[in-house]
């Protein structure tokens, strides 16, 4: 059996970036290693539904974007394949039969989904039940293409977890078909989670503080100048603090040493800008100009191919339509596996139908 990913996200905007140091950037990294038979990236639109089924047209909308993103980062449609989640009916199907092998009180106990009921606000029996049972779907996303790696932040392990249990489950009650797959979490921990622009725990777009892949450099500009950083830094001189500072845990995420030889040569790493911040000496803005330059030199190829696959949305389409074919091939292939192992595979089970028909025959 081969080495498969599984990833993708929900089309609820444009994506930013913390998703590109969370997810994107390594699966470009991912694609391109060579140590994969197959990838498989789901953009999450049935997923995106159970809270946002007053808002069709939100999610219609954003599939674009996120694709338009995906692309302009980097993902190759020849070597990953992309496609979109209601187009793979099989997944739905999988989730149901998942559902009896899951208990409510033990998806009640995911500290994901306590978090993501309590960030939309949900309470008691307001609760959705398409996106309280999102984790046994998600379960169903990773199992149909027999994933052996999930790449996610760190408030996604719960969910893998609970998809590891259910495979588990589901071999140890009808026999070894499915694959328990493995969790793979950012190498580099300024990674796991990239806060806000306003030091928020998060970056999200209802709190209004990203920065999005395709934000002109006016815009992206605009936002590093606005950053938080620390409060007690009143003065050039008087020393900093390095927690919580945002200029410095993005420099963390993006920086390279190569940086400060083009960008700020008075320092060679980013340990010697950062002891210098906390001894005194060195104003935030300083910090922010080098955090800019930094940024844009990861953000300007991105966006200018961004503008070359926006002249060609009809043929972005017909990438994620080609993916989403080849995406149902394989998760019709799991489906059939495990309706047979589940022995519901009534009109295919030759053996099943001669034995009743010899037993009735009598």
């Amino acid at each position: 059996m081969g080495k498969v990913i599984l990833t993708g996200d929900r089309p609820t905007g444009k994506l930013h970036l913390g998703h590109y140091v969370g997810s994107l950037r390594r699966r470009v990294e991912l694609q391109n290693s060579g140590l994969f038979d197959k990838i498989f990236i789901m953009i999450a639109d049935a997923q995106a539904l159970t809270d946002n089924a007053d808002n069709p047209e939100k999610i219609r909308q954003n599939l674009i974007e996120v694709a338009l993103d995906y692309l302009s980062v980097g993902i190759d449609p020849a070597k990953s394949t992309i496609f979109v989640q209601t187009a793979v009916p099989e997944l739905t199907e999988l989730a149901f039969y998942y559902m009896n092998l899951v208990s409510v009180s033990r998806v009640q106990r995911n500290p994901t989904v306590k978090t993501e009921i309590k960030m939309r606000g949900f309470e008691g029996e307001s609760i959705p039940m398409g996106f309280f049972s999102y984790p046994v779907s998600q379960a169903s996303d990773i199992t149909a293409f027999k994933a052996t790696t999930v790449p996610v932040g760190d408030d996604q392990a719960p969910m893998i977890e609970l998809t590891r249990e259910i495979v588990n489950r589901f071999n140890h009650i009808y026999g070894e078909v499915l694959v328990e797959p493995e969790i793979m979490l950012p190498d580099n921990a300024a990674c796991h989670r990239l806060p806000g622009t306003d030091g928020k725990a998060k970056m999200s777009k209802s709190l209004g503080n990203c920065i999005y892949l395709s934000d002109t450099p006016k815009e992206v500009k605009k936002k590093i100048n606005s950053m938080y950083t620390d409060p007690l830094h009143l003065t050039i001189d008087s020393p900093g603090h390095l927690e919580g500072n945002c200029p410095f845990i993005y420099l963390d995420a993006f920086s390279r040493p190569d940086h400060f030889a083009k960008y700020l040569p008075e320092y060679a790493s980013l340990n010697e800008l950062k002891e210098h911040y906390t001894r005194g000496g060195i104003g935030d803005g300083t910090v922010k100009k080098l955090l800019y330059n930094v940024i844009e030199e990861e953000l300007s190829p991105i966006r200018e191919r961004r503008k070359m696959w926006e002249k060609d949305i009809p043929g972005v389409y017909e990438i994620l339509r080609k993916g989403s074919e080849a995406a149902r091939e394989t998760a019709a292939q799991t489906l059939e596996e495990v309706r047979a192992a589940m022995k519901i595979n009534y009109f295919t089970d030759k053996a099943l139908i001669e034995k009743q028909a010899k037993a009735f025959g009598k």
